[in-house]
């Protein structure tokens, strides 16, 4: 397997290497901004600066009045991926195809393999679906669903051998993907122990089960039963949860697709408070709100169920790209995994049965910067943060890829800031007959697409070469994740108290015949006082308390009743005042 990791980019059929000069543009890094033209050769970018001389052969890029930023890194996606009892619709052609289209110029995907499965396995049988289609760079997270000691050998096999340095666990799809808390915390400590990425999806599976099963009761089968079932408040109380068992081994923790105000706030209440974790909101939940859920046309509604699902919250998706901005939030990813409308008919009478997903890889660049940049929420050096840089270091493949600087793989789009495109089904690039942006005009276009040194979208028109992609491994020890964690674990290490040892009698319960307690009859005088509320104040009495019982008995029925008397003067005696007139 490792001959796939050497292949050259000549080695591919039909493809050629390039020398491009783009010239007149702005260079657009995470940290700063500068006029430059930039030579690449060879698939690596090999100049940057001022009036570079073009050398002979060379294609040239007019980039005036353009960005010229590091291509997008997609964190998130699901292609070709068995779900459900169906396969989603983009496979690896189709959706880097589409990533290309809309400047992102590599995906993170994930293996996902079944309860029981072996992790190097299906690693295995991703990588032969992946490397014949995918169309740019690649990399794979591993999903982690079950554990035991085998699993834990075949992470640091991964992670030493195969290029892997994340792994995804659920806290939900109960029976299916989710793990328990106590697999949960060792897992985060096995991730610690090799220096990857811990991975969560973040919604409190057993509740999720529990209140589908509510919601079906009650008649609701259709897709607003999905957003009711899995409210806002089970994604805040795991992505808590998670939060919490991670730091217990001080690993850092990333919290996959955040959805909503209350997720977004644990997260960044937690790294206020010091503790490593990420957040990455995703395309849809920028993008989108949750009151589709509510359409009258059933394939519109179940067309954005996802998991996670979108916020009714009409406020949401502002509120998450606030916090992206403020580096509340650091990355983003799309979570792309598209069904057919037939595929998504699996669920027309329950809803718990709706494959779960959406489209974004081709979007996501235009919709971050339509409501980010284009609202004056970011500025062009976060875009670039957001949907490359922050990716490339947490994922340690930074400066290789995220930036533009001399070495670094010619991963470049060339960004047209006052162009406009609206979304749409009928021109996009995926396999899927829908799309959740449907109709939304976003100003910022990719123009010019660059991917492994090559010219690959030009003026809208796609030109890709199929299994052309190739597969990137990511070290472990990612410094952003990791630089402080073994400086926390030796100033944090617990420390025991040494003090003389006890030399005292000790108590042995076994040698003791403990006297058997008969219960008897709680007698008429003990019932009431029983019932007044305790002494306070060292044994005093409570003054307030009342002897008043509601069993229809007083605390006097024992006393044999007096005769009547009649009284002839009120209490105190007659009065002697006299008004005058």
């Amino acid at each position: 397997m490792e001959d796939r990791e050497k292949r050259s980019l000549k080695q591919v059929p039909h493809l050629k290497t390039q020398r491009i000069l783009i010239k007149g543009g702005k260079v657009v890094n995470a940290d700063y901004s500068y006029d430059a033209d930039v030579y690449i050769e060879d698939g690596v970018i090999r100049q940057v600066g001022k009036d570079l001389i073009t050398p002979g052969g060379a294609t040239i890029i007019d980039a005036s009045g353009k960005l010229v930023m590091p291509g997008g890194i997609d964190t998130h996606t699901h292609f070709q991926m068995p779900f459900m009892g169906t396969v989603s619709a983009d496979d690896f052609y189709q959706g880097t195809k589409a990533a290309l289209a809309g400047g992102t110029t590599m995906i993170m995907d994930f293996v996902m393999p079944q309860k029981g499965e072996s992790l190097v396995a299906a690693y295995e049988k991703w990588r032969g679906w992946a490397d014949p289609k995918v169309c740019c760079d690649y990399s794979f997270h591993v999903a982690v669903t079950w554990w035991n000691d085998k699993v834990s050998q075949e992470m640091e096999e991964l992670a030493k051998d195969k290029g892997i340095n994340s792994f995804k666990m659920f806290m939900a799809y109960k029976d299916v993907f989710m793990v328990n808390d106590a697999e949960l915390y060792h897992i985060f400590k096995r991730c610690k122990e090799l220096g990857a990425v811990a991975q969560v999806h973040a919604e409190n599976g057993d509740l999720i089960d529990e209140c589908s099963k509510k919601m079906l009761a009650m008649g609701i089968t259709g897709p607003e039963g999905h957003e009711m079932c899995r409210p806002e408040e089970v994604e805040a109380e795991a992505t808590n949860r998670a939060i919490v068992i991670a730091n217990q081994v001080n690993c850092p923790v990333y919290i996959v697709h955040v959805m909503s105000k209350s997720a977004a706030n644990v997260i960044s209440a937690a790294r206020k408070t010091g503790h490593i974790v990420f957040g990455e909101p995703i395309a849809a939940s920028l993008g989108c709100d949750g009151t589709h859920y509510w359409d009258k046309c059933w394939r519109h509604a179940a067309g954005y169920v996802l998991g996670p699902p979108l916020r009714p919250d009409t406020t949401t998706p502002g509120y998450l790209m606030d916090m992206l901005a403020n580096d509340d939030l650091q990355l983003t990813g799309t979570d792309n995994c598209t069904f057919n409308a037939d595929q998504k008919a699996m669920g027309k009478d329950d809803f718990t049965k709706i494959p779960n997903g959406i489209n974004g890889v081709e979007d996501r660049m235009s919709v971050i910067w339509e409501k980010g940049v284009h609202t004056g929420k970011m500025d062009p050096n976060r875009f670039v943060a957001v949907t490359s840089t922050n990716a490339a270091k947490i994922f340690n493949i930074y400066p290789r890829k995220g930036v533009i600087q001399v070495g670094s793989d010619a991963d470049i789009v060339v960004w047209n800031p006052n162009a406009s495109r609206v979304i749409s089904k009928e021109t996009h690039h995926h396999a899927v007959d829908f799309n959740i942006f449907e109709g939304m005009e976003c100003h910022g276009v990719a123009e010019t697409v660059i991917c492994q040194g090559r010219v690959v979208v030009e003026d809208g028109v796609v030109h890709v070469t199929q299994g052309a992609g190739r597969f990137i491994p990511n070290p472990t020890n990612s410094p952003a994740c990791y630089a402080k964690v073994k400086v926390r674990d030796e100033v944090n290490k617990p420390q025991k108290v040494e003090r003389e040892p006890y030399t005292g009698p000790v108590f042995e319960p076994s040698n003791v015949d403990l006297p058997k307690v008969a219960l008897s009859p709680i007698t008429h005088q003990e019932e009431f006082v029983g019932s007044r509320p305790a002494t306070r104040h060292g044994g005093g009495r409570d003054l307030h308390a009342s002897s008043f019982s509601l069993s229809g008995r007083q605390v006097d029925d024992h006393v044999n009743a007096r005769s009547t008397s009649k009284v002839c003067a009120p209490p105190g005696g007659k009065s002697s005042i006299i008004f005058g007139d």
